[in-house]
């Protein structure tokens, strides 16, 4: 049985819930008022200064108003670009400790048409320069790194000669790692081959000069004065090319016939042939279209790596760059110093079509810009010191600059940085 509750602790237990509320203290209430005051005096001034310690804390977190959209990674790639580097655009130093890449002698693929030393320049001069882009630098070329993501895949490099130039030069960076009993190279008409067995790849080469159909598609005879381009053929070469893993497109110095570009509608076997004529840009934008279309339709754009080369510049025309009238690129040996310079020979109406049909198109392409930096090189061409494929005329002979070619590179030589910006775009793009 409990105890009775005694009346004391009951009237006590009353006086405390019927008490009435104690009063604010007048110096508690002036010193809430004076903070409010303050408060809304030196809000933003608060506001400032506790912003300022978020963005001085790495450890708090900090609200984000739109998430980054997350950069697609390119196949192959194994790392970033540096941050604002474009390597297209630097300046060329001279670096005779780490060049050339490889001496003429020990490259075996090199055709005669490249092979200066061999065809008599004097001077080594051209080889000894190194592309150095502005606030960045080149990755070294790495030929281990290349073979092993080429293991069990195919490259190729699709285009001109100057694109075969590239080629070669490709396949004198890597040859010397592979054993002379594992690998071969061989032609099959349009195509050729190298073959690193080890690896079970090839790099191959494929001559499409319009990369259409075109009256100069023999890889061996195309001197075709009066040439012809079929709209819509792409496939006509494209079925050579499927099952690539990563090519590389060039195609301009063939265009450059004049101010306009015979096409033909029908097809070259028809015996009254449809040929209009359209402007330079126009069948070349035809071109870019039909080759991105294929790319679009037969490459896998998360397996596949597709590059495109812009145009190699000539040096035909010495005034382009304050030299003699009627010079060309015949005993030049040192490049043109204007960072500013371009040859009359590169249009700029070509850049503009490749910019404008990129730019709308929504296949991933890869371009290398190349054509600025080669510019500068009137010292790099092949000139008179290659194989020439008829024989000399005493008038030639005796004007060397009728017959240097100012179009071709020496070999090893300019190609071989092409091949160095290639090598940072696949990997770290």
């Amino acid at each position: 049985m409990k105890p009775p509750v005694s009346s004391s602790s009951s009237s006590s237990s009353s006086s405390s819930v019927l008490r009435k509320p104690a009063r604010l203290s007048p110096y508690l209430f002036s010193l809430l008022t004076f903070i409010l005051f303050v408060a809304i005096l030196y809000g933003e001034d608060f506001m400032c200064i506790f912003g300022r310690q978020l963005q001085l804390r790495p450890d708090l977190e900090r609200p984000v108003s739109r998430p980054e959209k997350k950069r697609e990674k390119l196949p192959f790639a194994i790392g970033r670009a540096e941050e604002g580097c474009d390597v297209f655009n630097g300046r060329w130093v001279r670096d005779e400790s780490n060049r050339p890449l490889y001496e003429e002698s020990e490259c075996p693929y090199i055709q005669p048409q490249l092979t200066c030393q061999e065809h008599g320049r004097p001077e080594k001069e051209y080889q000894y320069w190194r592309w150095q882009p502005h606030g960045c630098d080149l990755p070294r070329f790495n030929a281990t790194l290349m073979l092993e993501t080429l293991r069990g895949k195919r490259m190729m490099y699709v285009g001109d000669s100057l694109n075969r130039g590239q080629y070669v030069s490709f396949i004198c960076l890597l040859h010397s790692i592979i054993p002379e009993d594992a690998k071969s190279m061989e032609t099959f008409g349009s195509l050729t081959v190298f073959t690193a067995k080890e690896y079970n790849a090839t790099i191959e080469f494929y001559w499409a000069p319009f990369l259409l159909e075109s009256n100069s598609d023999d890889a061996v005879v195309h001197r075709v004065s009066d040439r012809i381009v079929r709209k819509g053929s792409v496939n006509k070469h494209g079925k050579h090319w499927k099952g690539v893993d990563i090519v590389v497109f060039n195609t301009y110095l063939w265009w450059m016939t004049g101010l306009k570009m015979k096409i033909l509608l029908g097809s070259f076997d028809d015996e009254v042939k449809d040929i209009v004529e359209l402007s330079t840009e126009d069948a070349y934008r035809m071109a870019m279209k039909s080759m991105l279309r294929w790319v679009r339709l037969n490459m896998d754009r998360k397996k596949t790596r597709v590059f495109f080369t812009s145009m190699s510049p000539t040096h035909a025309k010495s005034i382009d760059w304050g030299g003699r009238e009627g010079g060309n690129c015949y005993n030049e040996t040192t490049m043109i110093e204007d960072p500013t310079y371009w040859g009359s020979d590169s249009r700029k109406s070509i850049m503009q079509v490749i910019g404008e049909v990129f730019g709308k198109s929504k296949v991933p392409i890869t371009f290398l810009n190349i054509t600025q930096l080669s510019s500068y090189r009137k010292d790099a061409h092949t000139s008179i010191y290659k194989k020439q494929w008829s024989p000399l005329t005493p008038e030639q002979l005796a004007n060397p600059v009728s017959y240097a070619d100012c179009v071709h590179w020496c070999l090893p030589g300019l190609q071989d940085t092409w091949n160095e910006l290639l090598f940072a775009k696949l990997f770290y793009a």
